[in-house]
């Protein structure tokens, strides 16, 4: 387990991010049964397994720092791998007992949740898994879906379409949190069509080409007043 210290993307994640020690070990956890599970389903992509520390968990834990220390409840949209969710929960685990702070992860698909719920098991990530569609979540599970504090997403959908599915979620508070890869420029055009909303476009620290959207309280525009 702790022969991921000796691996230089872990050195860089640890100095870059300030992860401890303790998370590096369950995050090395993480990874041995990332690699045993996706010999059975499609959880990450398979040039991208080998890359697990700078693919995959740098450029989730690149959120933990756009968001305010006193934050709780996060939720993590499509959450497939875990990726950027339960990084987070990881990272959080460091935090004291009492904060609550806790991940929601929705994801569809049966036996990628099943995955995530391993993981949570061995590592103890401050996390819980909800199995079945982002559209009827908040609808089933209202009291959990309430007050949140961050929402993410990783490659989950065009931008108008995932502004379709989580501005449900959005409370005045609520800070969404949407990486976005190259075509990031002309998602953000064709959604603006459609939607209003303050909107921050923050680098990639991990790719150049990548962008990090921050936005709150997604509105539909009135139809006709575009």
């Amino acid at each position: 387990m702790l022969k991921a210290d000796a691996n230089p993307d872990v050195e860089n994640l640890v100095q870059a991010f300030n992860v401890s020690r303790e998370t590096i070990e369950q995050l090395a956890v993480y990874q041995t049964l990332l690699k045993k599970w996706q010999n059975s389903i499609n959880l990450v992509g398979p040039a991208t397994l080998d890359q697990f520390w700078t693919r995959h968990v740098a450029d989730s834990a690149q959120l933990a720092s756009l968001v305010s220390p006193l934050a709780r409840k996060w939720v993590d949209l499509g959450s497939g791998g875990g990726f950027p969710g339960l990084v987070i929960a990881l990272i959080w685990a460091g935090r004291p007992a009492e904060d609550g702070a806790v991940v929601h992860l929705i994801e569809s698909d049966g036996r990628k949740c099943a995955f995530l719920k391993t993981v949570i098991r061995e590592t103890g990530a401050p996390a819980e898994v909800h199995e079945g569609r982002i559209g009827d979540m908040r609808q089933q599970k209202p009291d959990i879906f309430a007050n949140i504090d961050v929402i993410s997403a990783r490659a989950l959908a065009p931008m108008d379409k995932l502004l379709a599915m989580s501005a449900p979620y959005f409370d005045i508070h609520t800070i969404g949190l949407f990486m976005k890869g190259r075509g990031w420029q002309e998602e953000l055009t064709a959604c603006e069509v459609s939607w209003k909303m303050p909107l921050e476009v923050v680098p990639s620290k991990t790719d150049q080409e990548a962008k990090i959207l921050v936005c709150r309280q997604p509105e539909l525009r009135q139809s006709g007043l575009h």
